[in-house]
């Protein structure tokens, strides 16, 4: 019997959004327990996303997610908060994986080697797995933050930037989960009649 390679699959979610945390998850699946409909989260309904997930945690062999705050994405910026947000995910894994593959253009530095792919969470099984878990854990804590902030509407859109959000940042100021280094964020800032909720 051959040992399985244990290669972890990463990839983030949240790093478009003006408000709340960036979120990352690491997952090595394991190659006896298959899991059907894997793919990139975003091709994926809410409901089949909230199907596979629970999936996901249960037949891996390690999973874990973590986040960037909204703090550490206005002061490192946010692709290194998302690489940090990668980081911890992979250092909160129970089992150290032997290879990294990453869905994008960069990798964290974690001392393991690791491979960027492309358009990874629709090629690589364990990258999507890792694409649905960080979605879903994002979408949940943003929920979270729906019921502390009700009048950005944050559970419809999740801190991106539509525009009801952006019609809503406007009229209540900016909030203490908002990206202050966003542009949209920033313009409400320096509009001289805007208040800011800390």
């Amino acid at each position: 019997m051959t040992l399985q390679l244990l290669v972890c699959g990463v990839d983030e979610a949240g790093r478009g959004p003006l408000a709340g945390p960036v979120s990352a998850a690491a997952v090595i699946l394991d190659e006896r327990r298959p899991i059907d409909g894997l793919n990139d989260s975003k091709k994926l309904s809410e409901k089949k996303r909230d199907a596979l997930a629970p999936l996901i945690k249960e037949r891996a062999l390690a999973w874990a997610v973590a986040f960037a705050d909204v703090e550490e994405i206005d002061r490192l910026n946010i692709l290194q908060a998302t690489l940090l947000a990668m980081r911890r995910a992979v250092e909160a894994l129970p089992i150290r994986p032997q290879q990294i593959q990453v869905d994008g253009l960069y990798c964290p530095q974690t001392g393991i080697p690791s491979e960027a792919i492309v358009q990874g969470d629709g090629k690589i099984a364990a990258i999507s797995a890792a694409s649905i878990l960080a979605k879903t854990t994002r979408d949940s804590w943003m929920m979270q933050l729906h019921e502390q902030f009700p009048c950005y509407g944050f559970d419809r859109h999740k801190g991106y930037p539509t525009a009801a959000h952006l019609a809503a940042l406007r009229e209540h100021g900016v909030s203490a989960v908002h990206r202050r280094s966003f542009k949209p964020v920033r313009d409400v800032l320096q509009a001289p009649e805007q208040i800011s909720f800390f």
